[in-house]
């Protein structure tokens, strides 16, 4: 059975989203040497294709410091057990396919999704902004299914997930905290995706078991000092 989600992002996540997956911006933010004006004036045209609509630069810049202001939270791992109650899982051969929301306009494409839907399994639909991106298996079933697709669609292989289980209101310490373990381990994130049960991070696959292991000693710590 395939397991379909949709998500529509909000301002602050789309700005999480940006600068999770910008190692260079997200280093600035960590030393506090950025310029939130400066940031959400480069950001916004992307912040505006994401969502779909016009976004003021206020907006962005509040978003910006909402996500700065985690980075305080998290300096003090004892204090703030960010991972507490978090559960991991990961799951590598996934390959990301990406369309635009007209594509699903054609008939033809709307039909093949939903037969893409039936003979999948382990899918999920992520909606961001004016996009949609599916992740499923990179298999030769995969392969033949979405190669016979009237639209192009941009896709990448080579890909693992690790999913992050968190309460909602977590999610935005989570965020940062998260990336700054990666980045300090030396792994790039090729992505960062929000479902409503928590946070899927995309990564290369050879990466992803590193990653795995790096999270996965934080959680039993922040656990210990949440109690």
């Amino acid at each position: 059975m395939v397991f379909m989600r949709t998500v529509g992002l909000s301002v602050p996540d789309v700005v999480r989203e940006i600068i999770t997956r910008n190692r260079s911006i997200h280093d600035c933010m960590a030393m506090d040497v950025i310029n939130y004006t400066a940031l959400a004036v480069k950001i916004q045209p992307e912040v505006e294709r994401q969502i779909g609509n016009s976004v003021q630069l206020n907006t962005i810049v509040v978003a910006i410091k909402r996500y700065a202001d985690a980075f305080e939270k998290n300096e003090e791992v004892v204090d703030e057990p960010v991972l507490k109650d978090a559960r991991l899982s990961m799951t590598d051969r996934i390959m990301g396919m990406q369309w635009t929301l007209k594509d699903l306009l054609d008939q033809d494409m709307a039909r093949m999704l939903g037969e893409a839907e039936k003979a999948l399994s382990n899918s999920e639909f992520f909606r961001l902004g004016d996009s949609f991106r599916i992740l499923a298996d990179d298999s030769d079933v995969t392969r033949r299914i979405f190669q016979n697709f009237p639209k192009e669609n941009v896709y990448s292989s080579g890909l693992a997930k690790i999913r992050i289980q968190v309460p909602e209101q977590n999610r935005a310490d989570v965020v940062s905290y998260v990336t700054e373990i990666l980045h300090r381990n030396g792994i790039d994130l090729v992505d960062a995706l929000f479902s409503r049960d928590g946070i899927v991070l995309i990564l290369k696959e050879d990466q992803a078991p590193i990653a795995y292991e790096k999270l996965r000693t934080e959680i039993p710590r922040a656990r210990e000092n949440g109690v």
